[in-house]
């Protein structure tokens, strides 16, 4: 028998400060799933109108899936958390989309009747596990050149977007650069993460610190100080240090429940899921996939790009953001829609907790702009995919 279909909503989402990923960042001596299970317990706590025993499912995304990210990481941050026995959890890995993914799962259970409450995210801890630990690629992938070789680094495959647009410049990737931390500065001055970004007690080896300010962001990045870094993916490159996302420890997710829970228990949600749709491109075009994986989720709602308010994309290079913003005809990289309180660029990448982010995030712009009518969440994935979730503002 169909069932009708259920509106799915985000009533929470929130995240930990994003630490660098070094023997000195404060969350070097912090397991992983420590910071999951400061997450949920933070969601829980602030909605005491949810019983922790009507969470259907704990979804989390995480790239490297061994050690303290390991172990089916759903069902051990759940027990970690306290959550009553009853509640399963499952691990999902999409490379950077893994916490998007997780959410867009939850959206699915929802949507088909199978669950009204889930609470999904994502975590890495890139410091413990580097980008690419206990892999082993098929080395079918090179002598059979199913991929070009820069498909699997990836600052390289930015490196190829520059080639393949050489009017994207290495200072226009300078000056977007700077506009985010710019935007990021203004944002935190104003206050506006301070109830997404959640305060964590962690030890050091300077003894405990409160982790609750991001460590990547230089807000003194000017178009001067980007003038002589490195290049590290190659001599003479254009990708640098200050124009890519950082190597970070993070976590973000989201509480989300069913129409009917909804009014049921009185709830007031942040946004409702219009969508979601994930696209394939070259490998070695990795920094393409949101374009396609916005396009996809657009023909797929019988929307158009115009209806977007704000467009919340992933940096993790600003080569790829450029591209985005030209495919979509953007007014440039002070278009209004994009990344208004800053992005990756600034705040980091912890590869799968970054589409928990976005989302948290674009719950904050919905929050300061209630007029505002839809958003997108949007990020590429390694070996050339990408992502793409719609939002409605419903406040």
């Amino acid at each position: 028998m169909a069932k009708e279909l259920q509106d799915a909503y985000v009533i929470d989402a929130c995240r930990t400060a994003f630490g660098k990923a070094r023997p000195d960042g404060f969350f070097a001596l912090t397991r992983a799933d420590d910071m999951v299970v400061k997450v949920i317990r933070t969601l829980i706590k602030r909605n005491p109108e949810v019983d922790p025993a009507l969470v259907d499912d704990n979804v989390w995304g995480a790239t490297t899936q061994s050690g303290d990210q390991g172990l089916t990481l759903g069902r051990t941050s759940a027990i970690l958390a306290g959550l009553p026995v009853s509640v399963p959890g499952y691990s999902v890995d999409r490379m950077c989309a893994g916490g998007m993914t997780a959410i867009n799962n939850a959206v699915s259970y929802i949507a088909m009747g199978m669950a009204d409450v889930v609470i999904a995210g994502g975590v890495e801890h890139m410091g413990h596990h580097p980008m690419g630990q206990g892999a082993d690629p098929n080395p079918r992938f090179i002598a059979e050149k199913i991929v070009d070789p820069s498909a699997l680094n990836m600052g390289m495959t930015a490196e190829n977007i520059h080639d393949m647009y050489p009017e994207l410049t290495k200072e226009m990737a300078d000056e977007y650069a700077v506009f985010c931390q710019q935007k990021a500065k203004k944002a935190l001055d104003d206050g506006h993460f301070d109830d997404v970004i959640i305060p964590m007690t962690v030890w050091t080896n300077e003894g405990w610190k409160v982790a609750d300010v991001d460590e990547q962001p230089r807000p003194s990045a000017t178009m001067e100080s980007m003038v002589g870094l490195r290049t590290p993916f190659r001599e003479g490159g254009r990708v640098t240090p200050g124009n890519a996302s950082g190597l970070n420890d993070g976590a973000a997710g989201a509480l989300l429940v069913s129409g009917k829970m909804v009014e049921t228990l009185g709830l007031k949600p942040k946004m409702k899921a219009v969508g979601y749709a994930y696209a394939g491109v070259q490998p070695a075009l990795m920094g393409l996939g949101p374009i396609p994986a916005t396009e996809k989720v657009l023909e797929r709602t019988g929307m158009k790009f115009d209806d977007l308010d704000y467009i919340e994309l992933n940096e993790a290079f600003a080569v790829q953001c450029l591209a985005y913003i030209d495919a979509f005809k953007m007014d440039g990289i002070e278009d209004k829609r994009l990344n208004q309180l800053g992005g990756a660029i600034a705040f980091g990448h912890p590869l799968a907790s970054s589409g928990g982010r976005l989302v948290a995030h674009l719950a904050k712009l919905f929050d300061l702009n209630p007029k505002a009518k839809y958003g997108i969440t949007t990020l590429c994935v390694g070996l050339g995919m990408g992502a793409a979730t719609i939002w409605e503002n419903v406040k």
